[in-house]
């Protein structure tokens, strides 16, 4: 059984892959809203415990198709260092037809051009970032650790080393002070990077954050499924990536959306209009979670 410390997480479309802890933890760890890696401390795995990790995959699986890197910031390792695990990688899984990673706006931003083309041209063939909030407001408050043309940036240099860019952000984060703010800002933010997939999760609390003890002392404002529709339709509206996969069908939605932009932006708006006024029914507390 390949070693895995602490909670797992990984994107759902990597619910079928191999995942390998390149890193234990997140670099950053500090955003308010989150609860992920709380129990761990950031550290990078040392490359002969990865390639052991690989060996005990290799002999208990003949088909990897797709490997995951995790944990929370894989990208935040030396170039070098995720380079030879990609070379790796191409020596013991030949089949492999696709990696992917988590990485931080900060993890890709203290790289250079070059080192991400290398790392392309190794195998990795997609990122994903977490955007959160195009509001520079929003992200100071949940202390996201960068500006909104920070993370932009950050994005376009993926996307210009060849590589795919995924992108979440997430409805509710600025509350309704900040909804509308954080919704057209959210939209351009987007607009600029024009990824190949965007995700949208609805703010929710299940295990303690900060964020979540601001809730619960009325600091904070947990915003209804009318407001969140009404905010996600904001987005939609304003958002302008012509061919990017749009997904907001994660547990955490009030209501189910996926289309291509922009080519099913108006569906996906009216099914949001329909749910305001009553016509689509917004999903259960009960079925909402991580």
């Amino acid at each position: 059984m390949i070693p895995y410390e602490g909670r797992v997480f990984r994107p759902p479309s990597e619910a079928y892959s191999l995942i390998i802890q390149v890193t234990i933890g997140c670099s950053h760890n500090k955003c308010t809203f989150c609860d992920m890696y709380k129990e761990k401390a950031f550290r990078i795995r040392k490359l002969e415990e990865i390639k052991n990790d690989f060996a005990i995959a290799r002999r208990a699986y003949r088909h990897v198709e797709r490997i995951f890197l995790a944990d929370g910031d894989a990208l935040m390792c030396q170039t070098e260092h995720m380079a030879e695990i990609l070379r790796h990688i191409r020596a013991t899984f030949p089949e492999c037809e696709r990696v992917t990673c988590y990485g931080s706006p900060a993890s890709i931003l203290v790289k250079k051009q070059e080192d991400l083309d290398l790392l392309h041209g190794l195998g990795l063939d997609m990122i994903y970032m977490g955007l959160e909030s195009g509001s520079d407001e929003v992200l100071r408050r949940v202390n996201k650790g960068e500006t909104a043309d920070e993370i932009v940036s950050a994005g376009l240099m993926v996307k210009q080393a060849g590589m795919k860019l995924s992108v979440t952000c997430i409805a509710g984060l600025g509350s309704l002070e900040l909804s509308e703010e954080h919704a057209i800002a959210t939209a351009n933010a987007l607009s600029r990077m024009k990824p190949e997939y965007i995700g949208l999760l609805t703010l929710l609390f299940d295990l303690p954050t900060p964020l979540m003890e601001d809730w619960k002392a009325g600091r904070f404002y947990l915003m209804d499924p009318v407001e969140i529709a009404q905010e996600t339709l904001t987005l939609l509206t304003h958002i302008d990536c012509e061919g990017s996969v749009f997904r907001a069908n994660h547990a955490s939605n009030y209501v189910n959306l996926a289309g291509t932009l922009n080519r099913d932006r108006e569906a996906m708006c009216q099914k949001l209009r329909a749910a305001l006024e009553g016509r689509v029914r917004f999903k259960n507390e009960a079925f909402r979670a991580r």
